[in-house]
Parts: structure tokens; C-alpha cells; sequence
């Protein structure tokens, strides 16, 4: 999957770019990652966003999500990193 929204094409834009993809692993998981990027108007990645969630066949939940902006010097440095587990039978 993939998406993109309709702002103007100048470079002032900001545009938000979506790709989320889902499979089963070889031990029976569930793997859904999903990328939002922001794209200025030059094509240039200025903040990223990485959610990989993770079911196991037990029912136990792994999500790992990571915040990303563009340094001064071109490259994506880490902001936020959350990491969420739930064991089947935990109580919500």
C-alpha cells in the first residue's frame, strides 16, 4: 500500500508518503510495518515515522515505533523510540 496527498507542487510543500506492508513469518507471525515519511517540495525526506507491530500465534503483541527528523547535516537521526509489549491474558 501506498498513498500520497494532493498539496500543491512547489517548494513550500510538504507531502506525506505512506507504505505499510503485512506478512506472515516463517514462525507463524503476524508482521505489519508501516513508513510515514514528509517530503518537502525537493524530494527530500525531513521526518519519518516506523511502526512495526508484531502477533505472535500466542497472541502477544510487540510494537516498535520510531521518530526520525532530518539533521542539518542530511540524515534521519532518531527522536523518539517506544517500545510496547502485551502478553496474551494481560488485563488492557
Amino acid at each position: 500500500m501506498s498513498d500520497t496527498n494532493d498539496t500543491p507542487d512547489d517548494e513550500d510543500s510538504i507531502d506525506l508518503v505512506e507504505i505499510g506492508t503485512e506478512e506472515v513469518d516463517e514462525d507463524g507471525n503476524v508482521v505489519l510495518d508501516e513508513l510515514v515519511a514528509t517530503v518537502d517540495g525537493d524530494g527530500n525526506i525531513v521526518a519519518m515515522t516506523e511502526t512495526i507491530a508484531v502477533v505472535t500465534p500466542d497472541g502477544d503483541v510487540v510494537i516498535d515505533e520510531t521518530v526520525s527528523v532530518a539533521g542539518d547535516d542530511g540524515e534521519l537521526h532518531v527522536i523518539k523510540e517506544e517500545l510496547q509489549i502485551s502478553e496474551a491474558g494481560d488485563e488492557a
